[in-house]
């Protein structure tokens, strides 16, 4: 092994350390005792364990510890519901050095390996949460068995911009097969970090046995004493290394093509190292893991991955400028003016997560009739998938109600509206709502674009208005932009960043300026593509210009999935507020009218080709630029548009804007949201002079 514990404890000064503590178990049956090492970090389960140089020096004098013993077997546990979910992520932030990277990447090898080379039978029980490091180790071991109470089992590490580095991409597709082992580390991490179920992992053959959580280890060690007297043999599939190999491998490539477009170097290695596995040569593909994990290590875009898993994981549960929270007010009911789609699944959300009636109100009955019956109708899908109880179902369905009388949001304590779009539409229905509900009730808009401030300045009580704006999908998008208008006070405000935390969104305090963040640097972007098509830069080749960032999605089919009206109108907001810089096109306007509703058409085979009819209404300039001249001048704008955001104070720090993208658009991790990457690729120098991040944050730190 590499470390001492000396130069472990230099390495990682602050790690939360992991220990292992090797304790010899008599298991019936067996004449021999069981070694057990428990891996425990001495905090609940809101800390999981994880491994840093430390805790695998811990590790490893468990293993001296066990092996010494002669046991009949050698068995991993984690602490109550945790098993392990991967390496100290807080450390690898700080690692300078190259020669460091290197170790932490060669003793996570050697350490592991151990439990796969010895003949004495190993056994990981997974009992809890297992991620990363934590599934490498238990891969690591002979045979696995996992709790039925296991709520998150995946390889997260492509979905940061890494991959699984200590034998993740060698054991896996040689235990399951390669085209599931290209499903859990590369497909599943780029679907969002999708995570898998327990009977997923008992099906895909990662685990041997699903145990029971009330007796988990009882059960774990009777069935190791079967498999140790040869009484149970574990199954293991025959692995197909020809051709079913070179389908896996061509998918996991069109995979990484369609959602990084190569931007994610974790992602392209990750398939060069799945590819590597079918040799089966630990000796080889560790190496080659090693080789890889100590170049990723020191690369920024690795840095931006874990700057974007703290934005969400730390800053997005404690944002920057909410009030104490003491002085939020209880919420018992919910009232939506609205009962449109948007106003719809606002209501399921409210009343899955909150409990509490929910009453929709509309401008007639039978557009009220039509909301309520699609949050019954969700429930009674949600019912159907087992995701409720029948009663559960009857009873959330019973408080979703619709009313044409306003006086049915009299007892309500947060009343939001979701009417159209336009100012005085909205100050309307303020206006009338301050006559019927209570003096302390809460009022909320979800505009996407208009002034709160405005909206709320006819009202007796302007301080109880906040903005409250969802994304959509409304149950999907964690993203809640909360706005603070000129007079909102901190009991609006404390209460709505409270609300947000039970409806299970991650809350950014923003300013009431124009279009608030994430439409406002979408359409800034948006406009810049859509002023060089108007020039006459060909579709393709604008839509394109971005592919090296690796986005969710191209300028213009988030444009088609917004819809062109509303982008429109929005756009129109915000060159209202900033003529010099955003423009509205004239053809995006005839668009519109014409009732197009995007660019592409798609055949059967999902080829894109331009809609003939846009085509023919789009009328185009002759100065066309190139797919690199489009990037420079959108990633030009996005940056003059983010440092303009801070100097006004939109937010609090870069980290929020950053935030948002990934919350509210889907903007990749390894990206960072988007200021580590323009301060990558040197754009926040050549447009600000300065950029916005400091040195270390999202980048290697200066040796």
């Amino acid at each position: 092994m590499t470390f001492t514990a000396e130069q472990a404890k230099a390495a990682f000064p602050d790690e939360v350390v992991t220990n292992a503590v090797t304790r010899l178990v008599k298991v019936p049956g067996l004449t021999k005792a069981v070694a057990l090492i428990t891996l425990d970090n001495g905090h609940d389960h809101t800390r999981p364990n994880t491994f840093g140089p430390q805790g695998l020096v811990s590790l490893n004098a468990a293993l001296d510890t066990a092996f010494a013993a002669e046991p009949a077997a050698i068995a991993v546990i984690g602490k109550p519901f945790i098993f392990a979910v991967g390496a100290d992520l807080s450390g690898v932030e700080a690692v300078a050095d190259p020669a460091l990277a290197r170790e932490i990447a060669q003793t996570g090898h050697d350490v592991f390996r151990r439990l796969t080379e010895t003949e004495i039978p190993t056994f990981g029980f997974i009992n809890g949460a297992v991620m990363g490091g934590g599934l490498e180790l238990a891969l690591s071991c002979h045979y696995r068995t996992l709790s039925e109470n296991t709520p998150a089992i995946a390889f997260p590490e492509v979905f940061l911009g890494l991959f699984p580095g200590w034998g993740g991409t060698q054991l896996l597709p040689n235990l399951i097969g390669p085209d599931a082992a290209v499903t859990v580390i590369i497909e599943n991490a780029l679907a969002q970090n999708k995570m898998l179920k327990v009977a997923q992992a008992a099906e895909l053959g990662i685990v041997d046995e699903v145990f029971g959580s009330a007796d988990y280890l009882e059960q774990s060690l009777l069935w190791l004493a079967k498999v140790v007297n040869g009484e149970i043999t574990p199954a293991r599939r025959e692995i197909d290394r020809g051709a079913g190999w070179d389908a896996a491998i061509a998918r996991a490539k069109a995979i990484v093509d369609g959602r990084t477009k190569g931007a994610s170097p974790g992602a392209t290695k990750a398939v060069e190292l799945l590819e590597l596995a079918r040799e089966n040569d630990l000796d080889r593909g560790y190496a080659a893991e090693t080789d890889g994990l100590a170049e990723l290590l020191m690369d920024d875009t690795l840095r931006a991955g874990l700057y974007s898993f703290n934005l969400v994981n730390k800053r997005a549960k404690r944002p920057a400028g909410a009030p104490d929270k003491s002085l939020a007010r209880k919420v018992n009911k919910v009232g939506i003016v609205g009962a449109g789609l948007m106003a719809s699944q606002m209501a399921l959300l409210f009343v899955r997560r909150l409990k509490v009636p929910v009453v929709l109100t509309d401008v007639d009955q039978e557009r009220v009739d039509k909301g309520v019956s699609y949050v019954h109708d969700e429930i009674d899908k949600l019912l159907a998938k087992k995701r409720v109880s029948p009663d559960g179902a009857n009873r959330l369905k019973a408080l979703v109600t619709g009313s044409l009388d306003k006086s049915a949001f009299a007892d309500a304590d947060f009343v939001i509206e979701a009417v159209f779009e336009e100012l005085g539409v909205k100050q309307k229905v303020f206006a009338d709502l301050e006559q019927y509900v209570s003096p302390e009730a809460i009022l909320a808009t979800n505009t996407s674009s208009l002034s709160i401030t405005a909206m709320a300045s006819q009202l007796k009580h302007p301080e109880r208005v906040v903005g409250f704006h969802f994304f959509n999908p409304v149950a999907v998008m964690p993203l809640l932009e909360i706005v603070r208008a000129e007079k909102t006070d901190d009991a609006a405000l404390a209460t709505a960043f409270a609300l947000g935390k039970q409806l299970k969104k991650s809350s950014v305090l923003v300013k009431d300026a124009s279009a608030f963040v994430v439409n406002r640097l979408l359409l800034r972007f948006l406009g810049e593509v859509l002023v060089t098509v108007d020039e006459g830069t060909p579709f393709e080749v604008a839509d394109k210009a971005l592919e090296p960032l690796g986005l969710p999605m191209t300028p213009l089919t988030l444009m088609q999935l917004v819809g062109p009206a509303i982008a429109l109108h929005v756009g129109e907001t915000l060159h209202e507020a900033f003529p010099d810089r955003f423009t509205v096109s004239e053809n995006l306007d005839r668009f519109v009218k014409a009732g197009k509703k995007g660019v592409w058409q798609w055949d059967a085979h999902g080829n894109a080709t331009v809609d003939p009819e846009v085509a023919e209404l789009w009328r185009r300039g002759d100065a066309p630029s190139t797919s690199e001249q489009v990037r420079d001048r959108a990633l030009a704008a996005i940056a003059e548009e983010i440092r303009i955001m801070l100097d006004e104070g939109v937010v609090a720090e870069a980290q929020d804007i950053d935030l948002c993208l990934i919350l509210g658009a889907g903007w990749p991790f390894w990206l960072g949201g988007i200021t580590p990457y323009l301060d990558r690729a040197g754009v926040s120098e050549n447009v600000n002079g300065k950029p916005f991040l400091a040195p270390g944050v999202a980048s290697v730190p200066l040796s």
